[in-house]
């Protein structure tokens, strides 16, 4: 992708996400289905940015899917999960660990932002992504054929019709006359 198309699309996508910023206000965040469903949606968003920056492959997707993308999910969702409106079993377990690693009010601190958080968690899913990665052709190498080594006496020697000896007079002998000028 050359950098006209990747700057157009980096600018739809920017618009695109302003609005889909816009719908996730929409959404009732007071009641846990609507938070989720806001989250997504900005995580879509986010999505949509890192695809934008979608370039030729040769980098190596699975190191940054493990190294970047990764870590990024699960501090994300803690946060994200620890913001839950109504208690459940994982915010319940999410919030007893914040508390057990002293990390509670950083984690509180951070979750004002957590559509943020959404937004960065699709963006690095997005930037892990590259063309073909999903549908990787294996490439099979055919092994080179060597030539044969010619043996050269074995070559120069007659085939097995040549070897019968067949009798002088059963041979027909052709003869041609020829005029030869001195």
């Amino acid at each position: 992708m050359n950098a006209m198309n990747r700057a157009l699309l980096t600018l739809l996508a920017a618009g695109a996400t302003g609005y889909l910023v816009w719908l996730a206000s929409q959404f009732d965040t007071h009641h846990t289905g609507g938070y989720w469903a806001a989250m997504g949606v900005i995580a879509g968003g986010g999505l949509m940015l890192g695809l934008a920056q979608l370039r030729g492959g040769g980098g190596n997707p699975i190191a940054y899917f493990l190294l970047a993308f990764v870590p990024v999910l699960v501090a994300g969702l803690w946060i994200i999960i620890a913001a839950q409106p109504h208690t459940n079993t994982f915010r319940s377990h999410i919030r007893s660990w914040n508390s057990d690693l002293g990390i509670t009010g950083a984690v509180h601190s951070i979750s004002l932002w957590n559509g943020v958080l959404a937004l960065g968690i699709g963006l690095v899913f997005g930037l892990t992504l590259e063309p073909g990665w999903l549908f990787v052709r294996r490439r099979t190498v055919a092994p080179v054929a060597t030539p044969a080594t010619v043996d050269a006496t074995a070559a120069d020697e007659p085939v097995a019709r040549e070897r019968e000896t067949v009798p002088a007079e059963s041979v027909p002998v052709k003869t041609t006359t020829r005029t030869v000028r001195t």
